[in-house]
């Protein structure tokens, strides 16, 4: 069964989440370096079966279009370029960071852990992710 694949896209590093099988749960699945991106995401396509890109779309709280939502809009572009056959939906990351840094002191990680940003940004994804199966 196909699975969606969530993207937390970052100018250094990019958080990835993807569902189980059933498309019930989020679960966190890696950090990479947003330059090697493309490359994961071929090399896990060939392992994997995909039908949907959940990027994490970073809307401005005053609705203006920011830095980041451009970059994430070109990413998006180079991403349907690269994978035509596979959906793409944005969903809201508005706050996600602050939530997964909450997550991890909630879940008793330590502040060492804790401060390891790619550990942030995998977590952000999941966020992303569940919170676009909360609202299909």
């Amino acid at each position: 069964m196909a699975r969606y694949l969530a993207i937390d896209y970052g100018t250094k590093r990019t958080g990835i989440a993807v569902t189980d099988p059933l498309k019930i749960f989020a679960n966190g699945l890696c950090t990479v370096h947003t330059s090697e991106l493309i490359t994961f995401l071929t090399d896990y396509l060939q392992k994997e079966e995909v039908e949907l890109f959940v990027v994490g779309y970073p809307l401005g709280l005053d609705d203006r279009v920011t830095k980041h939502q451009k970059r994430v809009d070109e990413f998006i572009t180079h991403l349907s370029r690269k994978f035509p056959d596979i959906k793409i939906e944005r969903e809201d990351e508005r706050f996600t960071s602050k939530m997964a840094k909450q997550t991890l002191i909630d879940s008793g990680i330590k502040k060492k852990k804790r401060r390891e940003k790619g550990l942030v940004d995998e977590v952000s994804a999941t966020i992303i992710l569940q919170s676009y199966l909360g609202n299909i």
